[in-house]
């Protein structure tokens, strides 16, 4: 897993044209500032818990990827105003009585911050 200081990713605005987004930090192998692993080169703050469910739209469609599951856990945290998303996982497909497969998927939203927190002086 490679980690880009800063990345720059071009989206579909709805009226066609591209806008960059720009991120702290990104995961190359999946675009998005998703990771598996704690990050330890920076400080932060944890904003919450994050998860998502990425749904099979018939019983021949292929499981979701990596990237899909990492692309719905950030635009979730990405909504919370998080960062980045850290320890994040996800499991195999199940079916259930309203889904042809369906992988969930959960992870810890953070938020950088410029300076680590200094202990209290004096107390």
């Amino acid at each position: 897993m490679a980690i880009g200081a800063a990345a720059v990713l071009a989206s579909a605005s709805p009226g066609g044209a591209k806008e960059a987004k720009t991120f702290v930090v990104v995961n190359e192998d999946a675009g998005v500032p998703v990771f598996p692993n704690d990050i330890t080169d920076r400080p932060y703050t944890v904003i919450g818990e994050v998860k998502a469910g990425v749904r099979k739209a018939t019983v021949f469609s292929k499981e979701a990827s990596q990237g899909k599951i990492y692309r719905e856990l950030w635009e979730r945290a990405e909504k919370m105003g998080a960062d980045a998303v850290i320890n994040a996982r996800y499991g195999d497909s199940h079916i259930s009585a309203f889904s042809w497969g369906k992988t969930n998927a959960t992870g810890t939203a953070i938020k950088f911050t410029t300076t680590p927190a200094a202990p209290a002086a004096g107390k």
